[in-house]
């Protein structure tokens, strides 16, 4: 926990990242970091101004708006001033934003609460005279904003003159919204740039905001941008902002229709979730969605505290990338004695997972990114999966950080660690370190490998602890009674663990292989050495130059697998194994090889077969499962919330299918 010194610091820190990356995103259109990554900064600032609030100050970027309006367009003052939102980004942020205006007014809930998708995109006012529209304003600082009226006209989705058909047209009405560009559009002006041999634009929400600055209409127009109304300015005694809605589509507005009433909390986070699951199935960007404290009278009573008023907030969905701290950098020791430097993190959500760990693979990627203990960074998650350190914030350095240096000893048997030749990794000295046993019966029970059921990380170390095994041969050999001896192990579980190991002796070659964890022999490698020798006797007798024959296997992997039939204790290992009763079968190829040549990568959560299934059933057909995507994938099998793969998958023009179709082509 910070001292209130270092409270201040770190905000004055924080201030002067926050308007840089802001200045770049608002004014210049330009990106430098991430909108998740700038909405993290933000909200650490908001929460430490939260807790000391006599640090507040007038030029923080918790009590601005917006950029400043440019110099290209007349300057138009608003006739009242245009807020932006704090955000929240979990349940117990929406809860604490509840209680602190709950305990200001009585009955704060009274009309409950107007929820509303926020897209990612522009705002706008618009004033209307007699029902003409005279100007359209961006909202730039939020009391100043540029007059870009003529490029607003060419939106269709802005009516040049409101409907008297169904209410009654005031002598003035100011109404603001937001300015969009759809997914279509966005990727129609791509193609064209493409096409000219210029850059690709970064994403919709600068595109809609340069378009708006266009000097010249007919660009503007050529964009065909779009615009949801979202707030009736003038007060036509509306009692709800719900009710604005119906008198803005009255006027001829377009509003969106997936916006709804939810009564408390617990609804808005139904809103919430729901859209954060459906996003992709919609026309338009959005990040998040806004809760309103509907009842007019209640949200104007509340009031405003810097740049936004209380009783209205910004629900972000789960941040793809989000900053936090390093707090210390430590190793981990591999099955193959590899050590693997690891960030150890100040917690931080990012895709809906706490994420408090991330690995730096090497002393190389450390450099490359220059990351010290104590470092602020910007973290997010491989493929949707893995966390991974994607930049460091120096600008936030105090001059405490450390520089990590690789370990001289083992920190788990403490004997001396060596560089492994022509590679940047490190490893492990001592072949019988306790590190690389563990992980490798982690490796040897997990679910790409032997798929021991009720046999995790946390039973192997009560295994390990025990004395009851020493390597993955020994599991074979346990009874129950050795198992009612360990905490948590009753009867019926001790029996259950027992069943399910000896019931995975009959495992495929292709997976024995892989388990037994060879230096870089994955499952695919596996698979191919399966197929070339047959047998697992076969593969111990194969030399180095007829390990070479095999598919994508060159002399290091070669000889990585040599040695390691070659080495006593793992011929041990094996000889335990056959007496065990642990019997490989051949791998399965269909007879019609319907998939040779094939290339799948599998996303998101399949429903009814898992994704290990899947890959093995494409392996069976004589195709290739693979981990990433790239111009010679040949399907990609899109499941549930499908992630960065999918989105790549698109880029590329690769043949998506569901989970539906798969099962249709692999029956």
């Amino acid at each position: 926990m910070l001292s209130k010194s270092d409270a201040e610091k770190r905000i004055e820190k924080l201030k002067k990242v926050i308007n840089h990356h802001r200045y770049m995103y608002h004014v210049l259109d330009k990106q430098e970091i991430s909108e998740s990554a700038l909405d993290s900064l933000k909200k650490e600032l908001f929460d430490l101004e939260q807790k000391y609030p006599n640090l507040i100050t007038p030029d923080s970027p918790t009590q601005r708006i917006g950029g400043e309006p440019s110099k290209r367009f007349k300057k138009f003052k608003h006739p009242s001033r245009m807020h932006s939102f704090n955000d929240a980004f979990n349940e117990q942020d929406m809860q604490n934003w509840e209680d602190r205006f709950a305990k200001l007014i009585n009955d704060p809930l009274k009309d409950g609460y107007y929820c509303e998708l926020k897209l990612d995109g522009l705002a706008m006012e618009l004033v209307y005279e007699d029902g003409i529209l005279v100007t359209g304003a961006t909202r730039g600082d939020g009391t100043i904003g540029e007059n870009v009226t003529e490029n607003l006209k060419t939106i269709d989705a802005i009516p040049l003159n409101l409907d008297e058909s169904k209410i009654k047209v005031p002598k003035e009405l100011i109404v603001r919204g937001e300015v969009f560009l759809s997914l279509k559009d966005f990727k129609r002006i791509n193609k064209e740039q493409e096409r000219k041999g210029l850059k690709a634009y970064a994403n919709p929400r600068n595109l809609a905001a340069g378009s708006i600055r266009q000097l010249d209409p007919k660009v503007t127009a050529s964009r065909k941008l779009d615009s949801f109304a979202y707030s009736l300015v003038t007060d036509l005694g509306q009692k709800t902002h719900e009710e604005e809605h119906e008198l803005l589509k009255k006027f001829g507005f377009k509003t969106n229709p997936h916006n709804r009433h939810e009564k408390d909390l617990k609804g808005v986070q139904r809103f919430r979730d729901k859209w954060e699951k459906g996003k992709e199935k919609l026309k338009y960007e959005i990040d998040g969605v806004v809760a309103i404290v509907n009842n007019e009278n209640k949200f104007n009573s509340l009031g405003v505290v810097g740049k936004a008023p209380r009783a209205a907030i910004a629900y972000k969905f789960s941040p793809a990338e989000a900053q936090t701290i390093v707090e210390d950098i430590i190793v981990q020791v591999g099955r193959t004695g590899v050590l693997t430097p690891v960030a150890v993190l100040e917690p931080v959500e990012i895709g809906g997972v706490t994420v408090s760990r991330a690995t730096l693979h090497n002393l190389d990627e450390i450099r490359r990114l220059g990351v010290k203990i104590g470092d602020t960074v910007i973290v997010g998650r491989a493929g949707d999966v893995i966390p991974d350190i994607r930049e460091v914030i120096k600008d936030l350095r105090t001059g405490k950080e450390k520089e990590f240096h690789m370990p001289k000893k083992c920190p788990v048997c403490n004997d001396k660690v060596v560089k492994i030749p022509g590679q940047v990794a490190y490893r492990c000295s001592n072949k019988k370190c306790p590190a690389i046993k563990r992980e490798g019966i982690y490796h040897f029970v997990s679910r790409g490998a032997f798929n021991i059921e009720g046999v995790g990380p946390k039973v192997v170390d009560q295994l390990m602890e025990a004395a009851l095994i020493r390597n993955a041969a020994d599991l074979f050999f346990l009874k129950k009674d050795d198992l009612l001896n360990l905490p948590r192990f009753a009867e019926k579980s001790a029996q259950n663990t027992v069943d399910s190991i000896q019931g995975s002796k009959e495992v495929p070659l292709h997976k024995l292989i892989f388990a037994l964890g060879i230096a870089n022999v994955g499952i695919e490698t596996a698979t191919d050495l399966a197929r070339k020798f047959g047998t697992l006797d076969k593969l111990a007798e194969a030399s180095v130059e007829d390990l070479v024959g095999v598919k994508d296997i060159g002399e290091v992997v070669a000889k990585s697998i040599n040695e390691w039939f070659e080495d006593g204790y793992n011929q041990k290992l094996l000889a335990k194994l056959e007496k065990a009763g642990v019997k490989p079968e051949p791998v399965k190829v269909s007879k019609s090889s319907k998939f040779e040549g094939k290339v799948f990568v599998f996303t998101g959560s399949l429903d009814t077969i898992s994704r290990e299934d899947a890959e093995e059933r494409v392996r069976e057909l004589g195709g290739d499962p693979a981990s990433s995507v790239s111009k010679n994938t040949d399907y990609v099998v899109a499941g549930e919330d499908p992630g960065s793969k999918y989105d790549k998958a698109k880029k590329l023009k690769v043949k998506i299918i569901d989970e539906k179709e798969f099962l249709k082509l692999v029956k």
